[in-house]
């Protein structure tokens, strides 16, 4: 008994030793090892190839006195130039332009005047008041369908008191213009949602960095959701200018509360003027060519400015732009773009709110 005893304190000792040498090795010997702190991930990678540096006049500098490299991105601004009787301005440089992003100057980095190919909606108000005018409407919008080059893209939409896919971008006039027969007139007038959801389909689904809308109606809203001030946000979130065909009443004479027509008008050139673009408004069916090759020649005779802003660009934030050209001559130039930018957030993309999407 006594060597059983003795048997079982050597088991019992024999298994506190194995006990503590398991438990007093290092602990960290089985962790991974660390990620180097320099390494990046594929979506870091491509996020930085996607930056240029701000020129090094503007960066701020830390308390050591070194540079601190802030990122930003080139933009790029679509710019008509006219004169006072409306015809292009060609031949302009970089030098007969200046630059304004939220009132400070900007240095331009590149001025170009080619031709750009085009993602270009068709939006045709529908809705009943548009009865008597349907014919003629087709027939502007199939005009446009026919100056598209090989590179451009559109897509059909047309609006009653929703907005209706009716062909998506496609690059084949032939297939728009028979579109053209599905459309059919009847309810209300939702002009400003269709607006708005036009604008985010071209942004979202658009291949071409040139975007426009070509909306053709008689102004008349009657049924929309969305105020003018959500179309306006829309169409500087989106980036798209809007064209606007306006095949409005004849005034009256008078009226107490204004005339229709005159409010009518007033919407379509503000909503047009807001995003860079032109309102038309015919009084003839005769005219309807000249409107199509004179807005397929705004959409073609643009500068391209491109600029790295010198000013901080604080994400989300909405960015005003103005641009000033003087050839130094007698003539006065008038300029034409959108009214400024989003920053991009850290993804790339800007933040959209109150989104109408097409079905």
């Amino acid at each position: 008994m006594r060597n059983r005893g003795q048997v079982h304190v050597i088991v019992v000792i024999a298994l506190v030793c194995v006990c503590l040498a398991l438990t007093s090795g290092p602990t960290t010997a089985q962790l991974p090892p660390a990620k180097p702190a320099n390494q990046q991930t594929g979506d870091q990678k491509k996020k930085s190839t996607q930056r240029q540096e701000a020129p090094s006049a503007g960066q701020p500098q830390d308390a050591g006195g070194e540079s601190i490299k802030i990122q930003t991105e080139m933009v790029q601004l679509d710019v008509k130039v006219t004169d006072q009787t409306g015809r292009s301005a060609p031949g302009l440089t970089k030098d007969d332009f200046a630059v304004y992003e939220d009132k400070v100057g900007q240095n331009i980095e590149s001025v170009s005047s080619e031709e750009a190919p085009v993602s270009m909606g068709l939006v045709i108000d529908t809705s009943g008041s548009m009865y008597a005018k349907i014919y003629t409407v087709a027939e502007a919008a199939r005009g446009l369908i026919r100056q598209m080059r090989p590179d451009d893209e559109a897509f059909l939409v047309q609006f009653k008191t929703e907005a209706e896919l009716v062909r998506e971008f496609t690059s084949d006039p032939r297939s728009l213009e028979d579109a053209l027969k599905e459309l059919y007139v009847s309810g209300g007038t939702a002009l400003l949602d269709a607006i708005i959801a036009t604008a985010d389909h071209a942004h979202e689904k658009g291949r071409r960095r040139r975007k426009a809308l070509v909306v053709i109606t008689d102004g008349v809203e009657k049924n929309s959701s969305a105020k003018e001030k959500e179309v306006i946000e829309a169409m500087k979130e989106d980036e798209v200018q809007v064209y606007l065909v306006g095949f409005v009443d004849k005034e009256e004479s008078f009226s107490l509360f204004g005339s229709p027509a005159k409010k009518a008008k007033d919407l379509l050139t503000r909503l047009a003027e807001d995003s860079g673009g032109r309102a038309f408004f015919p009084t003839d069916v005769r005219e309807t060519p000249a409107i199509s090759a004179q807005i397929d020649k705004d959409l073609r005779a643009q500068y391209v400015i491109s600029y790295y802003p010198n000013n901080d660009r604080r994400n989300d934030v909405f960015h005003t732009v103005r641009v000033v050209v003087d050839h130094g001559d007698n003539r006065k130039l008038i300029a034409r773009t959108r009214q400024g930018y989003y920053a991009h957030n850290d993804k790339g993309t800007s933040q959209v709110t109150g989104e109408k999407r097409l079905e």
